[in-house]
């Protein structure tokens, strides 16, 4: 291929994290997006009504031809494909396991965009997964596609620090945009023939396994940095939660913003037991110290500050007595 002309791509993609890829590319000159594939409408929320993806509302928008297929056991979805004519896929969160058939189906075979450094966190959480171990530093990988997991020669990697008090969401958004750039600077590289793909060192791979719900019951036994970390992992998703438990009353569902590390517990306490307001935060105990927290919600009430919980939820004003209350982690 002469290196001026525009490669062609179909793109293959589903939530936010690749639309901001696909954005990417339709602003560059280098390519011509054929076609775009994503996974079909599926209802969502609590009308569960069927939504668009955010990549087919995307290419819809700059009338591209969009397929929306369940697999690609039917050969004739696999055809359909090779029928674009395209000189490479580009895979980004798609949410389909792509069979021989369908990496076959351009000469230049698929790259995909990965959210992490590989071969660390491969699977289906690296973003989340990579805040809740507490990592200090993640990033994007440009790969070539395998039958494999995850586990294609990397093209191009770029790292990222993860901020002290960072959310998943927040390092989503961070890493979505990174991922865009350094696709284009891949296909650029690829189109003029100037990269090397690197095998990945299968024994210092490590998998990301899909969030759960589960992953958002707080273990409070844990030491408050480790207690941060997860709360932040699972923001905005499945959100950090427990059960408070208190005498004589129904168990409550609560659900907890990030706050902060706070000072040693002055005296030994029950993980989990709240034990006091500090500074307009209520103040758990983890296994080592405080963790205080400033936005809270029990179920079925609005987000409210840790003041007006201890004082109104709790009727707890005077707040000075330490040990009161009760949740309970995993």
């Amino acid at each position: 291929m002469a290196e001026s002309a525009p490669l062609k791509i179909v793109f293959m993609g589903t939530p936010d994290f690749a639309a901001a890829s696909l954005r990417h590319l339709l602003a560059w000159d280098g390519c011509d997006v054929v076609g775009v594939y994503t996974q079909p409408d599926r209802p969502c929320g609590r009308g569960q009504q069927c939504r668009p993806s955010a990549v087919k509302m995307l290419a819809l928008e700059h009338g591209l031809d969009v397929r929306q297929p369940v697999s690609f056991r039917d050969e004739a979805d696999v055809q359909a494909l090779r029928d674009f004519g395209a000189d490479i896929l580009v895979v980004a969160a798609y949410g389909l396991i792509l069979p021989q058939s369908v990496l076959d189906a351009a000469p230049m075979g698929a790259v995909n965009v990965h959210g992490s450094l590989l071969p660390r966190y491969r699977g289906a959480a690296p973003i989340q997964r990579a805040v809740m171990n507490g990592d200090a530093v993640t990033g994007i990988t440009i790969m070539q596609v395998v039958k494999q997991l995850d586990a294609g020669p990397m093209l191009l990697q770029k790292a990222l620090g993860i901020g002290c008090d960072e959310t998943s969401g927040q390092l989503h958004d961070q890493l979505a945009e990174l991922g865009g750039r350094l696709l284009v600077e891949t296909l650029a590289r690829l189109r003029a023939g100037t990269i090397m793909p690197i095998p990945q060192d299968d024994a210092l791979a490590t998998y990301a396994a899909k969030l759960t719900k589960a992953d958002g019951l707080v273990d409070w036994n844990r030491t408050a940095v480790e207690v941060h970390a997860q709360v932040r992992g699972v923001t905005p998703w499945p959100a950090a939660y427990f059960t408070l438990r208190r005498e004589g009353q129904k168990d409550v569902r609560v659900t907890i913003e990030p706050g902060t590390i706070g000072p040693l517990l002055e005296q030994p306490a029950v993980p989990g037991t709240i034990v006091g307001l500090v500074d307009g935060a209520i103040a758990f105990a983890c296994a080592d110290r405080t963790y205080l927290v400033r936005t809270i919600r029990p179920a079925d009430k609005k987000p409210m500050t840790g003041e007006a919980f201890w004082c109104g939820y709790l009727s707890r004003c005077e707040g000075e007595c330490p040990g009161f209350a009760v949740c309970e982690g995993a």
